[in-house]
């Protein structure tokens, strides 16, 4: 959770060019009404020829299968939402909120329409809230320890239970979410829920607990700063003081409520979610949350068993087997009862916020124990420090991880103007033996929307970038709800800054709502510009979920092309895919000019494709224009490209 307050499936081969078109074309009208693993990589941090010296193409690592996972990320509370007041700090009577309900057949169809395997119902599980549910036996939330009116979703008050703003009946609101469930399943998707394991609500307690389950902190012995099955950290002696305010910030913007007094009972104070062990936070600190003790001293020594060597070479069974006789902290088995708790009724995976605070010994518990009872579960996690990655998957057993620090800065920078496409070469080259783990996004609700002026400022400068960061490699791609109709984020909501959107506050956003056309989910209300654009995301996706390319080889094209000195430049990026008769070039300008140049296809790739001398067809599985691909007695491959500003081509070989 990078709070940005902190500032800190079905399964589709194209038999021919002409078939795979046709489908494009099907999916694209689709768009007005309406889902692996890999590894692939880039050797252009080497100084390659223009005849592909030094160019090598990099096979698959593990077995391919068919189809390629898309997230869809959504903000649930945001996503029905047909509102448009838009008032800051807003009320949910005054801003309103969408629900559980909204996503209807025709919703989720609009979804599936993105080529979407999973979507990711992000603030499901019941955060701090500022709104009166007494009435169902829910206490109060106090503003002094709550980010925002709507509050942040990652400060869980309740693991057992849903938040009570998405259900049409609050008192059945867990009966809402399983039959959201049966929906999303029914129209051929998985569901992913967020799980939070570093920290909970400063207020945590459950009403839906199953019988024999204590709340987070029940047993705890408070007069010492830690204990080994305590689940939290304690401030010993000293109450929590409400953190000193800045920017003359006042909760919920100054409106009046009977416990903004600047006070939270809280004796003796716990650690703060992000760690810092201050009886009175700072305002930048996670103030809202208290961190969970995972049996770390407060030394950073561990106080539970360890993972012998070579288990990062062992599967799920024997981790799980590992654990099995072992004593462990309170706060494991915690977690361990909450994910399966939620498998049970239904969910299919998880995204687990700031994983990389929680010891990799903990995720192998945790993860074997749900991959033993369901293989297929989805586990997504947030890790950002690289040199983490490989522990976090090899012994925490993650399927993906947010490629954010590598591939996605990286990527944001030559959108913006400022970096060089070879970054992506190189990073693909890094991640070669675990790039299939590495989930590619271009939004979610920690970044800042493409459109918006302190990114982009054009949702048509994330179309470059789409085409690459979907189809360069074996992994997941990720979309945000709104990204596909150029959403900016622009709206002052309360807590936090525009450019992103609210996950504080209630809102409407406006071009999402566009495309949701009152509930009808048909696009009505897009202008042409955001229409097209739907389009485009469409037809990328499709290709990214479907196309067996997708589970094959990649190769840079890139430092082949420098080398020409032509119109190829920084700002261009190229690669090759290929599984069997299944081969495409894609490339992609990210300037505002008109760029021609002749792309080289190195020899390296040739020999691949095994491509004697001659002239080949392509067809551009974007547009269908066709282009030839010539092949020289070298065994060189040469393409003639015009590229419009922002354009990109995704040429097939014809078969």
């Amino acid at each position: 959770m990078t709070n940005p307050d902190m500032i800190f499936h079905h399964t589709f081969f194209a038999s021919s060019v002409r078939r795979y078109a046709c489908v494009a074309a099907l999916v694209s009208m689709l768009s007005a009404c309406t889902g692996a693993t890999s590894n692939a990589t880039d050797s252009s941090n080497s100084q390659q020829s223009p005849h592909g010296e030094g160019e090598k193409p990099m096979a698959s690592k593990t077995q391919a299968v068919q189809g390629k996972p898309v997230v869809y990320q959504v903000f649930t509370r945001l996503f029905g939402n047909t509102n448009t007041t838009n008032t800051p700090w807003g009320t949910i009577e005054q801003n309103g909120v969408g629900k559980f309900n909204d996503f209807t057949p025709a919703a989720l169809s609009g979804i599936k329409a993105l080529g979407t395997t999973h979507i990711w119902y992000t603030g499901v599980p019941h955060h701090a809230v500022i709104n009166d549910y007494t009435a169902y036996g829910i206490s109060n939330d106090d503003p002094d320890v709550v980010k925002g009116r709507a509050g942040s979703p990652y400060a869980v008050k309740d693991y057992y239970s849903v938040n009570p703003d998405l259900a049409v009946d609050p008192a059945n609101r867990l009966a809402e979410f399983d039959a959201l469930i049966e929906r999303t399943h029914a129209a051929g998707m998985q569901v992913i829920i967020d799980i939070v394991p570093n920290h909970v609500a400063r207020d945590y307690q459950s009403l839906a607990a199953p019988e024999g389950v204590k709340d987070f902190g029940q047993g705890d012995d408070t007069r010492v700063e830690y204990a080994r099955n305590n689940n939290f950290y304690y401030v010993v002696g000293q109450p929590f003081v409400v953190p000193q305010p800045e920017n003359n910030y006042q909760p919920l913007g100054g409106d009046p409520h009977p416990l903004a007094d600047g006070q939270f009972d809280e004796n003796p104070a716990k650690w703060t979610g992000n760690g810092a062990r201050a009886a009175q936070p700072s305002a930048n600190d996670w103030y809202e949350t208290v961190k969970v003790n995972y049996g770390v001293r407060p030394d950073g020594s561990y106080d539970f068993p360890t993972l012998p060597d070579g288990y990062a070479d062992k599967g799920f069974a024997e981790h799980h087997a590992f654990w099995q006789d072992k004593s462990l902290p309170d706060s494991w088995y915690k977690f361990h009862d909450i994910v399966h708790y939620w498998l049970d009724r239904g969910v299919d995976g998880f995204r687990y916020d700031m994983a990389e605070m929680v010891p990799v010994e903990f995720w192998s518990f945790l993860n074997a124990s749900i991959k033993v009872k369901k293989p297929n579960a989805f586990l997504l996690a947030e890790v950002y420090q690289p040199h983490l990655y490989r522990d976090y998957i090899h012994l925490g057993k993650m399927d993906y991880l947010y490629d954010k620090v590598e591939f996605y800065d990286g990527l944001k920078a030559v959108m913006q103007g400022h970096g060089d496409a070879s970054v992506l070469a190189e990073t693909q080259t890094r991640m070669q033996d675990i790039e299939a783990h590495m989930l590619h996004f271009l939004e979610n609700h920690d970044e800042q929307r493409i459109a918006a002026p302190e990114f982009a400022g054009s949702a048509e400068k994330g179309k470059p970038a789409l085409v690459v960061s979907a189809l360069i490699s074996r992994s997941p791609t990720m979309l945000y709800f709104g990204q596909d109709v150029g959403e900016d984020g622009s709206e002052e909501t309360g807590f936090g800054d525009p450019s992103r959107t609210t996950i504080f506050d209630y809102a409407g956003v406006p071009a999402h709502q566009r495309w949701m056309n009152n509930g009808a989910f048909d696009g009505g209300q897009l202008s042409d510009t955001e229409r097209q654009l739907r389009e485009f995301y469409i037809k990328v996706m499709n290709i990214s979920a479907q196309h067996p390319a997708m589970q094959g080889d990649y190769m840079s094209l890139h430092s082949a092309n420098v080398a020409q000195q032509g119109e190829y430049d920084d700002k261009t990026f190229a690669f090759a895919r290929w599984q069997d008769d299944a081969r495409l070039l894609v490339a992609s300008q990210f300037t505002s000019s008109r760029k021609q140049f002749d792309l080289v296809v190195p020899e390296a790739v040739i020999q691949q494709w095994s491509l004697p001398p001659g002239e080949y067809e392509l067809v551009d599985l974007l547009t269908e224009a066709p282009y030839t691909m010539t092949v020289s007695p070298e065994g060189i491959g040469s393409v003639s490209l015009t590229l419009v500003p922002l354009q990109s081509v995704v040429l097939e070989l014809a078969q």
